[in-house]
């Protein structure tokens, strides 16, 4: 099992109101009690607990949650150990059952006074892990850590109550807001199309009349390898009958072959010379090579079209009954593996070209938005001059189509360029819109959250720069924003009174 450690200094202290003194499964929250709130963030596991004011010899009830930062679910059944240490002194305690799931109850007396910090230990059958949370302070009388923690209180009326056994139940994730290198964004449409190196173009190797199967080709049938899609007959004209040449070939092979087989035998005993033989078997292997090439591709006077790999008919350039040219292309096969997006840009956008870092991609169809690096996609080109035709840079991505993207459609393109200064922005979901402005759920704990208003920059498709409303380190809803809201004007919790476990 892997080990995962981490150690955080912060400690948030807020009031909750509680009633009774002791702790149980439906009213964990007892009105006039002062409870600490502490909170801390791993890159895998989000950590929340409410606590009684430490006092030594008093006992302190600790009832603390453990989610999963992955799914943001309730850790698995585990056996937990919590030590609170002061200096050289410290008192533990080990739960191995949950009062629910992902939520431990923990009853502690201090045995010392003064700073000291909290540290859990956490086994089960995935990994080891250890949370420690710094600058918990074990006061000498109740009086004086009471004091402290109404000093600390933070309240507001507007705020939203969504407790963690809410936030379990639905599709629900919060992310910190963290100053990071925002480009410039190219918003843009491009075009699908399939690339040329996954798109096969068969041509006429002989000239005739096109003969299509009794099933008919429309683009989009799909083929596999080896199918024959339709014949080309030269079989009836007078010049370039393919049935003539084959029999021409067959004939010249079976000679060359017969001359070649009697002369080896004259050679054996020294009755023709080595040279006549030599002679003999080039003539034969040139005979047999345009035979058996013939013999491959047409049948009956008539060249097979045979599909070269599994796909789908891309393009059908001929119809049936007309007359082709040896070499005319007569229908391309697409496999529908890899596909190029083609995007055009205004010319202001010349010199950020050279800068493309990466681009996101966003469905007309499905309206979901794609990184670049999720379709194992890359930049193939981009201009160096400008099309004549529209007076626009073309840019070049190549993806592989593991999203049902139809070529000939069309996506929405953000191309992000490489930035030079740092800048806040949070996922694009984590975003309200009302009435033209947008706000979004800033959490003061992972149970209480305010609405804050926020003014937008660009947007890359996925994350929106955020210009004012957000600090770095701010934490905001990013899944399940809308839900969070809703609860407020349904009017199912009263901020004061807690949640039920």
């Amino acid at each position: 099992m892997k080990k995962i450690i981490f150690i955080t200094g912060f400690v948030a202290l807020l009031l909750t109101a509680c009633n009774q003194d002791t702790i149980d499964t439906q009213q964990v929250h007892d009105h006039g009690d002062v409870k600490l709130q502490l909170v801390s963030y791993s890159q895998d596991l989000e950590f929340y607990a409410e606590a009684d004011p430490f006092v030594l010899g008093q006992e302190s009830i600790i009832l603390a949650h453990f989610t999963n930062l992955k799914a943001f679910d309730p850790i698995e059944t585990s056996s937990i150990t919590l030590s609170l240490i002061v200096g050289s002194k410290g008192v533990r305690q080990t739960i191995d059952h949950p009062v629910n799931d992902g939520i431990y109850s923990f009853n502690i007396t201090p045995v010392e006074s003064g700073r000291g910090k909290l540290v859990f230990e956490i086994i089960n059958s995935q990994a080891e892990s250890s949370v420690e949370v710094e600058n918990i302070v074990v006061y000498q009388d109740s009086h004086d850590a009471i004091h402290i923690a109404e000093e600390l209180v933070v309240s507001d009326p507007n705020a939203i109550v969504f407790t963690k056994e809410q936030s379990w139940k639905i599709g629900f994730s919060t992310v910190e807001v963290t100053k990071d290198a925002f480009g410039q964004v190219i918003k843009t449409g491009a075009m699908i199309k399939s690339s040329k190196s996954d798109r096969v173009s068969l041509v006429a190797r002989t000239s005739g009349i096109v003969v299509l199967p009794g099933a008919n080709i429309f683009e989009g049938t799909a083929v596999k390898e080896g199918e024959e899609l339709f014949r080309v007959s030269g079989s009836g004209m007078a010049g370039e009958n393919t049935h003539v040449r084959y029999m021409e070939a067959k004939s010249n092979y079976e000679e060359a072959r017969a001359n070649y087989e009697r002369l080896k035998v004259l050679a054996a005993d020294r009755i023709v010379p080595d040279s006549e033989l030599l002679e003999s078997k080039r003539r034969y292997e040139t005979a047999r090579v345009t035979y058996e090439s013939l013999k491959e591709n047409f049948e009956g006077g008539e060249q097979i079209v045979n599909s070269p790999v599994s796909g789908y008919v891309d393009h059908i350039y001929i119809s049936n009954g007309q007359y082709v040219e040896a070499g005319q292309p007569l229908i391309d096969v697409a496999q529908n593996k890899k596909l190029v997006l083609i995007a055009d840009v205004r010319q202001r956008y010349a010199t950020a070209l050279e800068n493309i870092i990466t681009a996101n991609v966003r469905s007309v169809q499905d309206k979901e938005t794609y990184t670049l690096e999720e379709l194992n996609g890359s930049l193939s080109a981009y201009g160096r001059s400008v099309n004549p035709d529209n007076f626009m840079i073309p840019v070049h991505f190549e993806i592989d189509n593991t999203k049902g993207f139809i070529p000939g459609s069309f996506v929405e393109l953000y191309i992000i360029t490489l930035g030079s200064q740092d800048a806040l922005s949070v996922p694009n979901s984590a975003l309200l819109e009302e009435q033209g402005k947008y706000f979004v759920l800033a959490q003061l704990t992972p149970e209480l959250f305010e609405k804050k208003e926020v003014v937008t920059g660009a947007s890359d498709g996925m994350r929106t720069e955020i210009i004012t409303g957000l600090a770095n380190g701010d934490r905001v809803i990013d899944k399940g924003a809308i839900l969070v809201k809703l609860s407020q004007s349904s009017g199912s919790l009263d901020p004061h009174a807690g949640h039920v476990h």
